[in-house]
């Protein structure tokens, strides 16, 4: 607490010589709240105050309902009003004409800094956490009800239909006649529900009756059907038999934590080959390979910025977007691709075992942890988005249609970015569908968007620094070493140069070889406009690379072993690997440590 309580004055301490405004009163305010509210008031209460300040930026006012539990003065909380008073009128609470962008910062940042550090929250939280998960489940059967029996679900459809018709056609065709090369499946390095780690998880003894239907063992367990053999050890469990997902919590922030499923090693199998296909098809698309990239977020950040500028584009955002995919909704969508729908609904579990409620019977697509959540959630509400955008312009048609689409219309997961034009009846529509809207993280009305990541107010990237980790004590708190060297870097090249110095100091002390080193340098440092070159190390072999002494992560690959068969499996599925040794270890580190070493400072 000593250290994080250190921080925040340094870093308000700089902020208000930025802003050019006294913080003292501020700081009295910070020590006495968390003296009498603990921890909480840095990681739940001002992130909350962070929240009603972009709300009432979008509004273009501060509300009377804004910024709870602040003594107020004038139209303004008495907390960091001298920040607010350069962002909005201190007497009417409306906002200014030509707010400083500079105080819209140092306000964000002071409030968000703590939001998403990485500490276990309550029991109690993580219960109710729980209990919503098994809560948003039953409001998803219930809104199946509603959808399923409204017009508008047709038009839907239709534009559905539109967007990714050929592209599901190719699939669909493909796994009607058995070709599955696009069909690539591999294992991922985490966990799954039974337990099996690393090269152990090519050991597969367990397959699907619903998954033998649609994509074969011998097609994918197997390296080809000459080891057919193998296959008779192979146990197929028939639905009702299907190992259920395993339903954990993981940090997010102390207010509430992240909710996954960790999926059986069979169904994460498949999905993984199932997402390859889509990944790869869309790829040879020429439209949806510029409407949707599964793995780039720089054109939602694009679009974002623009939208700040023109305020013609809407950010939106949704709560439990993935636990609130019908997985009837998926079906329906899919009707017209039998052979697809039944590939799509053969990856997903049925069942799940949640803490304190047993095993439940799932009616949402898939929970966050099954490869295909993501892309699934994605073409569902970019189609929401079309079916308006058809709607609001029905003289374009074919590629104008298209065309136009391409430059009002994205989608990354559940961050949405249309025309605000339709943004209150694409709104209705996720409603209608079941899903949950989240207002608080929807921009459309002012001139502040924010969308995968980045924050803008017209046209001023305003995005901020979290800390993410505690401060390290020893040089064997590794991981919060590396977290730490990375924030103090953020933190430079968004100009916060007082605090960073800060930080040298306190990560200087603690690992004695804190050099200058490039972004590109594989060394734990600190990240500078100065040239690293042009201090002291050494330089070292043919090509006179210049090198300095700095501390490296290390991490040990844990023994697993595999042969036979299931040895080419991997080879066939992971490529070519001139490592040997993967085959000997494999599976995520037990534990981080650090090295120090000579690096390249480049």
């Amino acid at each position: 607490m000593k250290s994080l309580m250190s921080l925040m004055k340094v870093l308000l301490d700089e902020s208000g010589s930025r802003c050019c405004t006294t913080v003292e009163r501020d700081w009295k305010t910070i020590t006495s709240r968390v003296e009498h509210e603990g921890l909480s008031f840095l990681t739940i209460t001002l992130p909350s105050f962070g929240k009603d300040f972009v709300k009432s930026l979008d509004q273009g006012y501060v509300g009377s309902d804004q910024f709870g539990g602040f003594h107020r003065s004038g139209g303004l909380p008495v907390f960091l009003q001298g920040f607010l008073c350069l962002v909005f009128d201190r007497s009417s609470g409306e906002l200014l004409a030509d707010p400083s962008i500079d105080s819209i910062i140092a306000i964000r940042q002071i409030s968000g800094l703590f939001a998403k550090i990485d500490l276990p929250c309550t029991e109690n939280r993580r219960r109710k956490a729980m209990s919503e998960y098994v809560r948003v489940d039953q409001e998803v059967r219930a809104s199946e009800l509603v959808w399923s029996r409204s017009l508008a679900t047709k038009e839907f459809k239709r534009s559905f239909s539109m967007l990714f018709g050929d592209t599901v056609n190719r699939l669909d065709r493909e796994l009607r006649f058995g070709r599955f090369d696009c069909f690539m499946p591999k294992h991922g390095p985490g966990v799954t529900a039974d337990r099996l780690v690393g090269n152990q998880k090519f050991n597969q003894s367990v397959w699907t009756l619903r998954l033998e239907s649609v994509l074969p063992a011998g097609e994918f367990i197997i390296p080809n059907w000459r080891f057919r053999t193998d296959l008779e050890g192979i146990t197929f469990l028939e639905p009702g038999r299907e190992r259920p997902v395993r339903v954990i919590s993981v940090p997010k922030t102390l207010e509430t934590p992240r909710i996954i499923a960790i999926e059986p090693t069979a169904m994460q199998y498949a999905q993984q080959a199932v997402l390859s296909a889509i990944l790869s098809t869309f790829e040879r698309d020429k439209f949806l390979k510029r409407l949707i990239t599964f793995e780039d977020q720089t054109p939602n950040q694009r679009m974002a910025l623009e939208g700040s500028l023109g305020g013609e584009l809407a950010t939106v955002d949704l709560s439990e977007a993935s636990d609130r995919v019908s997985n009837l909704l998926v079906q329906e969508l899919l009707a017209p691709w039998p052979d697809f729908a039944e590939a799509i609904d053969a990856c997903r579990s049925r069942t799940a075992v949640v803490d304190g409620h047993g095993e439940i019977l799932l009616a949402k697509y898939a929970s966050m942890g099954s490869a295909l959540t993501f892309p699934i959630e994605t073409m569902v509400f970019l189609a929401v988005a079309f079916s308006r955008f058809r709607k609001a312009n029905p003289s374009l048609k074919g590629d104008r249609l298209k065309a136009e689409a391409l430059l009002k219309l994205r989608a990354y997961g559940d961050d949405l970015i249309m025309p605000v034009s339709i943004v209150r009846e694409v709104i209705t529509d996720l409603e209608l569908l079941g899903f949950k809207v989240n207002k608080g993280k929807t921009f459309y009305t002012g001139s502040f968007r924010e969308s995968c990541g980045k924050d803008y107010y017209a046209g001023h990237d305003v995005s901020i620094v979290r800390l993410r980790s505690v401060f390290p004590t020893t040089l064997r708190n590794a991981s919060e070493v590396v977290a730490m060297a990375s924030f103090r870097n953020q933190l430079y090249f968004a100009g916060y140069w007082a605090t960073c110095q800060w930080l040298d100091k306190y990560l200087t002390k603690l690992l004695r070889h804190y050099p200058i080193l490039s972004p590109t340098s594989p060394g734990i440092g600190r990240h500078s406009f100065l040239d690293p070159s042009l201090y002291p190390g050494r330089v070292r072999g043919r090509y006179q690379r210049p090198e300095i002494r700095a501390f490296v992560t290390k991490s040990n690959i844990p023994k697993n072993e595999i042969d036979g068969w299931p040895a080419l499996v991997k080879c066939l599925t992971t490529g070519f690997n001139p490592d040997v040794t993967h085959l000997e270890r494999s599976g995520r580190p037990h534990a981080l440590s650090i090295k120090l070493r000579w690096v390249p400072t480049t």
